[in-house]
């Protein structure tokens, strides 16, 4: 799923998030997958920590919208502004650090190692839209869940 992460491996440090005292590049990793199901009408990505302290877990990124034909995301697509070079209707979410866009690994000082879980989303709609008032990558996600036809994952760890 992608040249640089591998299922159970680490982030490198490219793609560690580069402020709240985490010292990375962040930039997103690129990815790719197979052919999703023939009803696939549109793609969606997205990173969550469930290690992390807050209870629910962080979000660090969402990008959706994507064409259904699309099989990779380079390395930074998931930088500001990069989306709509992906497709007009391609959006990124806010995620939890308040930040649009991919904000890489970045657990606590002196916390665990902590596993992120990228999900790779197959829909059934052309475009998520009840969640674009917000742009939040929580509710983005929900909506992802609802209209999931399919999806795979790679978790890779960081920290500790």
């Amino acid at each position: 799923m992608s040249a640089v992460l591998v299922e159970g491996g680490r982030f490198h440090p490219e793609q560690v998030y580069n402020r709240s005292g985490c010292q990375g590049k962040n930039i997103s990793p690129d990815l790719r997958w197979t052919p999703p199901p023939d009803a696939t009408r549109s793609l969606a990505v997205t990173m969550f920590d469930p290690d992390a302290p807050s209870g629910h877990g962080w979000w660090h990124w969402a990008i959706f919208n994507l064409p259904p034909q699309t099989r990779n995301l380079p390395a930074g697509a998931g930088s500001p502004g990069r989306a709509r070079t992906l497709g007009t209707a391609v959006r990124q979410a806010r995620n939890d650090f308040g930040d649009t866009g991919y904000s890489g690994p970045c657990p606590p000082a002196g916390d665990h190692p902590h596993r992120y879980v990228i999900t790779v989303y197959a829909l059934d709609v052309p475009e998520v839209t009840a969640a674009q008032k917000t742009l939040n990558a929580a509710a983005v996600a929900s909506e992802l869940e609802r209209h999931s036809l399919a999806k795979t994952t790679l978790t890779a760890g960081y920290g500790g």
